[in-house]
């Protein structure tokens, strides 16, 4: 199973429309994930929960997190990001950070579209996090392209005798 090699990784988070999950721990243990929207920018993952998210109160006390990046048509690549948020700027500072949030909305969307959005949104106070990539556990991946081994689909752990399967 090939992992994604740094400029893969880059590449990856940079492409438009690729959305992530990110999990997160409730005050009474129990798990919570959530679809969201983000930027990638300088190594760093930036994502903005509304005031009243319940992913943001869990962020407030518990700043660990799992961030889930992948795609679905080949070469389904995936990205497994572990660490903790850092809370860059608190309910009521959206003025100092709204072109950031202007640029994470056009990965999504025309520029058109997410100025109105953004606009239309100005008076719902967000609050804005970044994971910073080089504090973190990364595991990535994804299925062999080109003259690549296509029996590599899986890690090696995976297969039942710990050898992979012969070629078809």
């Amino acid at each position: 199973m090939p992992k994604l090699s740094h400029e893969e990784q880059v590449a990856f988070l940079d492409e438009r429309k690729i959305g992530l999950r990110l999990g997160c721990t409730r005050e009474d243990g129990s798990p919570i994930v959530v679809p969201i929207s983000f930027l990638h920018k300088d190594g760093e993952i930036y994502f903005t929960p509304r005031a009243k998210s319940e992913w943001f109160g869990c962020l407030r006390k518990d700043p660990r997190v799992a961030l889930c990046i992948d795609e679905l048509p080949q070469p389904m690549r995936k990205m497994i990001i572990e660490g903790e948020a850092e809370l860059v700027h608190d309910l009521g500072e959206d003025d100092e950070w709204r072109d950031l949030f202007l640029t994470m909305m056009k990965r999504y969307t025309s520029d058109e579209e997410a100025e109105a959005y953004v606009t239309n949104t100005d008076d719902q106070q967000r609050g804005l996090y970044k994971v910073t990539l080089a504090k973190c556990r990364i595991k990535s991946w994804r299925t062999p392209i080109g003259d690549e081994d296509p029996t590599g689909i899986w890690h090696q752990r995976y297969y039942a005798d710990g050898t992979k399967l012969a070629n078809h």
